[in-house]
């Protein structure tokens, strides 16, 4: 139990310090607002010259109470602790660590890399940075099959919007577009593991399936579910074969399936989330 917390929050404390380099070294002294609350936060800070980790925090205090209502106790002391972290680790590494102000397009993959990177290792374990990270956790509890990138990187579209207005410069919300959207496709990337749209899941309908089941533990090392079917045209009663494969698998176990059965049906769709033996786990 001890080493669990000792665990998540040593993770935490490493996601924190990436998303703030994030924040000193690539996106706010290039004027690209990474999207959320931290967005807004460099935009007041290019208009006002406020610090930009002093004024995450003030916004996130009323979110704090939300994220507790809820999500509950675990969720909202992660949060806090994720958040203030963020926050004192931006300020204290500004006026020491060197902004990099080279090639635009540098900027915009290392800041979405560090940004998604950091945020995604809070995220696995059970807090957030904040902000619009509260408000996607919210809706990815409730509505599982959206994912969390996708949620922030919505929200996150009006910030850029409004960027463009406060920079003068079209460029600068393209830029940002081009950060958001590589460091949503990395939080997800982290969260689900290597499997989230890399993974393969095969349904197989056949009246052949102990020869298909025996030829696929032997010569593919997947694990198959046999289910009962029953075919609403036909009539006749079936097995239905579900199995998770690698996506240089699904040839194989479709030839396998064919040669057994000429007549066998197949679907193959691509899985969300695989989470198991034979494939990473999340964090």
């Amino acid at each position: 139990m001890i080493k669990n917390k000792i665990l998540d929050y040593t993770v935490i404390a490493v996601g924190a310090s990436l998303y703030a380099l994030s924040v000193v070294i690539f996106t706010a002294p290039n004027k690209i607002a990474p999207g959320g609350l931290t967005g807004i936060a460099t935009l007041i800070n290019y208009l006002f010259s406020l610090p930009i980790g002093t004024f995450i925090l003030i916004m996130n205090v009323p979110l704090f109470f939300i994220g507790y209502k809820r999500l509950g106790k675990d969720y909202f002391v992660k949060t806090v602790a994720g958040t203030i972290l963020v926050s004192v680790l931006i300020d204290i590494f500004t006026p020491f660590i060197p902004a990099y102000k080279g090639n635009m397009i540098l900027v915009c993959i290392f800041g979405g890399l560090f940004n998604g990177t950091g945020i995604a290792l809070i995220f696995s374990r059970g807090g957030s940075s904040g902000g619009t990270d509260i408000i996607a956790s919210l809706v990815h509890k409730y509505f599982p099959h959206i994912s969390v990138g996708y949620i922030i990187m919505l929200s996150d579209a009006l910030i850029v919007t409004i960027s463009a207005f406060v920079y003068n410069s079209i460029e600068a919300g393209l830029y940002a577009v081009i950060s958001i959207l590589l460091s949503s496709r990395l939080i997800d990337r982290i969260i689900y593991g290597t499997s989230r749209d890399n993974g393969k899941l095969m349904m197989i309908i056949t009246e052949n399936h102990t020869e298909i089941l025996s030829e696929l533990l032997s010569k593919v090392s997947r694990g198959v579910t046999v289910l009962d079917a029953y075919g609403g045209f036909s009539g006749n009663t079936k097995k239905l074969l579900v199995c998770a494969v690698r996506p240089n698998q699904v040839f194989k176990v479709n030839n396998i399936a064919k040669s057994c059965d000429p007549s066998v049906f197949l679907i193959v769709t691509t899985a969300t989330a695989i989470s198991g033996e034979g494939f990473r786990n999340k964090f």
